[in-house]
C-alpha cells in the first residue's frame, strides 16, 4: 500500500508512519507533503493508495485538499484518512460527507489499522 502523509509538523509525519509501520499492514512507498497544496503535487506525480491528512495547514488545509481531490476524476477515489486534534463533531460530519475516515490525535497503532481495514475494504 503507497501512502501519501500530508502533515505540515515533520515530527506528525514520523509519527504517523511509524504507527503504520506498527499496524502490521503491508506499507510500500511512502510520501510526505507540508500542506495541501504540496499534497496536490505529490499525488499528480505519485499515485497512491491511501491519502493521510491533517486538517489545519498554512498555505492550503486539509478540508481544501480533500475537496480537490474528490472534484479531479484521478484523484477522486483515493481513500483518505484525517488524523487531526480537530473535536469538533460539525467537522467529522463534513468530512465524512466528504469520504474521508476520521481519527482524533492522539491515536494509537491499532485505531489506524482498524480504521484502514475499514475504508480499504469499502473501497474493495
Amino acid at each position: 500500500m503507497d501512502i501519501l502523509i500530508v502533515d505540515d509538523s515533520a515530527v506528525m509525519r514520523a509519527m504517523v508512519l511509524k504507527s503504520f509501520r506498527m499496524t502490521g499492514l503491508e506499507i510500500g512507498d511512502v510520501f510526505e507533503a507540508e500542506n495541501g497544496q504540496q499534497g496536490l503535487a505529490q499525488l499528480s506525480s505519485h499515485p497512491v493508495d491511501l491519502v493521510v491528512a491533517d486538517i489545519n495547514m498554512p498555505v492550503m488545509d486539509g478540508v481544501e485538499m480533500i475537496r480537490r481531490m474528490k472534484a479531479a476524476d484521478e484523484t477522486a477515489s483515493i481513500p483518505i484518512l484525517v488524523i487531526s486534534t480537530e473535536g469538533s463533531e460539525t467537522r467529522w460530519e463534513q468530512l465524512e460527507e466528504m469520504g474521508a475516515a476520521f481519527i482524533q490525535k492522539p491515536f494509537s497503532p491499532e485505531k489506524i489499522r482498524d480504521t484502514i481495514q475499514k475504508i480499504m475494504g469499502r473501497k474493495s
